[in-house]
């Protein structure tokens, strides 16, 4: 068992050593450091620690905002970290357990649960109001391409897929990508190879 820790501030310019100090005096075997935005879960360090974690690892953060922002990040990286047989905890948030001894985290994280998905229902709700909205006025466009080319997580998940460690299944829980979305960018990496290759050919 190893105790992991993972610090993260959103810009170059903060600093991270309070983050570090903290964590240092439960004692830490590795410390993942990054400083980017947390608006997703397609960060490459949390997403290196993910994969490198091992079964009875403890991991540890100063509080929950640091690892995510958002309850839907939350209950996904939950769910990569019960499988995995991996434990969460924060300094800050101490009713977090993700071990079978503490019932009451449990009953906490249902709850939660119950209102992510609330919350998502609504959300849905108004998308779908919206959309019929800007349909009578003309305005709407379609949906926005959500994987660019520059887009972290997918990145990683095509990077994974030619190393051939792993399977796909595998691939798209680290990183959060769904199968369809790596099946097409492979897809497009294909195709362009595909035509590059030709014009330099001729």
């Amino acid at each position: 068992m190893k105790k992991i820790g993972y610090i993260r501030v959103s810009t170059a310019e903060q600093n991270l050593e309070r983050q570090k100090q903290q964590l240092e005096k439960v004692g830490m075997d590795k410390i993942y450091e990054e400083k980017v935005s947390a608006a997703n879960m397609d960060r490459l360090e949390l997403q290196k620690m993910l994969n490198e974690v091992k079964e009875g690892d403890i991991i540890y953060v100063t509080d929950l905002t640091r690892i995510t922002r958002s309850t839907k990040d939350l209950f996904a990286l939950i769910d990569i970290l019960k499988e995995k047989n991996v434990n969460l905890k924060s300094l800050k948030d101490t009713w977090l357990d993700l071990s079978t001894d503490n019932p009451y985290s449990q009953f906490l994280i249902t709850i939660m649960a119950g209102v992510n998905q609330l919350e998502r229902d609504l959300i849905r709700m108004r998308q779908r109001e919206g959309i019929e909205i800007a349909k009578r006025e003309g305005k709407y466009k379609g949906r926005v391409k959500k994987y660019h080319n520059n887009h972290a997580g997918m990145n990683y998940a095509v990077e994974l897929y030619n190393k051939g460690e792993m399977t796909v299944n595998r691939i798209c829980e680290i990183t959060n990508i769904s199968r369809a979305s790596l099946y097409r960018k492979l897809k497009e990496i294909s195709i362009k190879f595909k035509i590059d290759k030709t014009s330099n050919n001729h």
